[in-house]
């Protein structure tokens, strides 16, 4: 993937390092609620909601010779690799004329966390955690699902441990550099909004130290 990992860095040097992106990761479990909270912030505060899985998603459904090369890898089942999808992120930042980003569901792991900081020279100026309960978690995600139960709570507790194995290293990385603000998302919507608004000043949207808390 040398080339791609190329590729990308030449991308970068050209724009999106020039641009300066305030970025700001977004990592919470299936069913934690941070896509909703991500429409939210993109309301209220003009950030670009960019979705990880979406813009992969998007490339495959575009029938480019990468987008092919992505379907096959993931009809093969291997992980499609972090430069990839920094690539299609790169793009997004360089193609849209804002620069605030909101990236939803990436990095998934520090492989992706160590790749996308190499390759875009970009560190997030924050980490939103929406932290909730597995049993919660399994709870919302039942409640939009309709038949065969037993196959998607399976399904469910599989993503659920993908996600402490891999994703919970990135938010340990990130809380000890003093970046992750932690947010119950048990609560409510509109709680559970309350306290991210708390999080953005309005002078300069950066987080309020006194907000960002320990696991």
């Amino acid at each position: 993937m040398g080339t791609v990992v190329e590729a990308a860095r030449k991308e970068e040097n050209g724009s999106v390092a020039q641009k300066n992106p305030t970025v700001v990761f977004v990592l919470g479990g299936p069913g934690s609620g941070k896509g909703t909270q991500c429409a939210n912030i993109v309301e209220h505060y003009g950030y670009t909601h960019l979705s990880a899985g979406d813009l992969l998603r998007a490339e495959i459904n575009s029938g480019s010779e990468n987008g092919t090369m992505i379907q096959n890898m993931i009809k093969e089942g291997k992980i499609v690799p972090s430069e990839v999808t920094i690539k299609l992120l790169q793009k997004a930042m360089q193609d849209n004329g804002n620069d605030k980003f909101l990236i939803d569901g990436f990095p998934r792991n520090e492989e992706n966390r160590a790749a996308f900081e190499s390759v875009t020279k970009i560190t997030p100026e924050v980490v939103l955690f929406f932290d909730c309960s597995e049993e919660e978690m399994e709870r919302r995600l039942l409640s939009r699902n309709q038949g065969r139960v037993d196959d998607n709570i399976e399904t469910i507790r599989k993503r659920f441990k993908v996600f402490l194995e891999s994703s919970l290293p990135v938010i340990q990385y990130y809380e000890a550099k003093g970046k992750v603000c932690k947010i119950d998302a048990a609560k409510p919507i509109n709680e559970v909004f309350e306290t991210v608004k708390a999080v953005f000043t309005k002078k300069d949207e950066k987080v309020k130290n006194h907000l960002c808390f320990s696991l």
